[in-house]
Parts: structure tokens; sequence; C-alpha cells
């Protein structure tokens, strides 16, 4: 999508007072009921995936038109036009912490992925359960991971909204490249659910179907018994004896490649 810098910025012939000329003004309205991208990196991603962002600020305008010109030239263009200037300092007060690079947008929440997952048909790529995490940072990781690797989302159990801003921020504006929902373990899609335990068959003497659910576990308390009783197939990990865990995005990670692996390259 395009916005109409010009038309609010400094010495423009458009409006020059009102919530129209007020970024800061217009972010506040916009916040309730959009997602956060914060920094660039974010930004990018999210655009490459269709989000919607109505509003995107930088205090460095040219540093980021910079940044678009080596790290994502395909957008260059939507940035220019998107990516409106304000005074330093103003970031900090619209956003907990923000980014290095001087970018922050809102995006509207996505909904088309989301709804691939209750189409009919078979899935071409597994879905991650995480069950019941409570790390964001671990979350959005994990979404990085399942983006990079094509899975077909990442739903989590439990209390914590994966599109927590501390999620999006560890997710890189990826959520956007996958479906990301929260679900109950009786909510969960059909499908072969493989669940992930010390206790159960080593991974690599199995095959992960297309439309395998990949279920992990709490950082501290592994499966819950639900999800557990769900299960069609307990696999494990390989792992170095004496060696306790892996981190939870590692994890994924390493379950989502052995999918991978199992089909060459095209």
């Amino acid at each position: 999508m395009t916005h109409d810098r010009d038309a609010h910025a400094p010495g423009g012939d458009g409006p020059a007072s009102g919530a129209a000329a007020d970024p800061a003004r217009r972010w506040r309205e916009l916040a309730p009921e959009t997602v956060l991208l914060d920094g660039f990196h974010a930004l990018k991603h999210a655009l490459r995936f269709g989000a919607r962002v109505p509003l995107a600020l930088t205090e460095d305008r040219p540093g980021a038109l910079a940044l678009a010109a080596d790290l994502a030239p395909d957008l260059t263009a939507t940035l220019d036009a998107l990516l409106e200037p304000v005074p330093s300092g103003t970031l900090a007060r619209l956003v907990p912490r923000p980014h290095p690079t001087g970018v922050a947008a809102l995006a509207v929440r996505a909904s088309g992925q989301a709804a691939a997952l209750r189409a009919d048909g078979p899935r071409t790529a597994p879905l991650v359960v995480l069950d019941d995490p409570r790390h964001l940072g671990n979350i959005g990781a994990v979404i990085r991971v399942a983006a990079g690797c094509g899975a077909a989302g990442v739903l989590t159990t439990g209390t914590v909204d994966p599109w927590h801003p501390n999620v999006l921020r560890a997710g890189a504006g990826l959520h956007f490249a996958t479906a990301v929902e929260r679900r109950t373990v009786a909510g969960l899609p059909a499908g072969p659910l493989y669940a992930l335990d010390p206790d159960g068959a080593d991974l690599r003497t199995r095959t992960l179907p297309d439309d395998a659910l990949l279920a992990f576990g709490s950082e501290r308390r592994g499966l819950s018994p639900e999800l557990r009783a769900r299960a069609d197939h307990i696999v494990a990990l390989p792992m170095r004896p004496q060696v306790s865990s892996y981190n939870l995005a590692t994890s994924v990670a390493i379950t989502l490649y052995h999918w991978l692996a199992q089909t060459p390259p095209a």
C-alpha cells in the first residue's frame, strides 16, 4: 500500500493541522485495533507477505531508505511512499522500547493465513503446536523458524497471546508469512499429532507426513496430559547423554528440518 507522505509533511500542500497532520495522534488512534511492527526488519517482512500497514513512522528517513536500498530493494518504492518522518524522541513516547533502526509501524492483524487452517483439503506442510508456552521471545523465535521452513502455521494453547508485541518483535514481522493462532487442544485441526517428549521414539526413525501436527511442551512443564492423550505418536529428539534439553525454537527447527530433509529440493 502507499501513503501520501507529502500531504502531512512540513511544507507539504495538504492539511497542516488536526489529527490528519499529527502522526503521533493518528498512531494512538490506530494502536488499539492494530499490532506493532517494531523496527525496519519487522516492517520489511510484514510488507513482503501482504500485511496492511496504515501507518509507518521513522526518526531517520534517509537511514531507513538506505537500509531498504541495501536489504530490501524490492520494497524501496513502497517504503518511500509509506514512511512518515517524525522528530527524534517521538517513538519513545509511542512504543515501549524503540528499535535501533528508528522505525515503527502499525499493521492490521492477519486473518487470511489463519483462514487456511479451516479450509477443506489436505495440508501440504506441518503445523507447529506450542502447548502452553510462557516465554514470549521463544514463541517469536518459533514463528521465525516456522516461516523460514514453510510450516503451515504456529498454534499455541494456554493464555499467552501469540500476537503479543514482544512476540511480534521476536518474530521480526514473520507472523504475516504463516498462520498464527491461539487454540484449545480440543480445537486443534485434524491430522496425525506427533508429540515431542524425551521418552518417545527417536525422531530419525519416523517419517513425518505433510499434514502432521508437531506438538512441543512448555518450557518448564512439558506436554500437558490433555495434549499427550491427543497424540498419535510420541517422538524424541536425538541428544547427547547428560545434555538436559534444547531451547524450544531449536527443538522446532530440528523437527522441521527432519521433515524438510525427507523431500529432495526441487
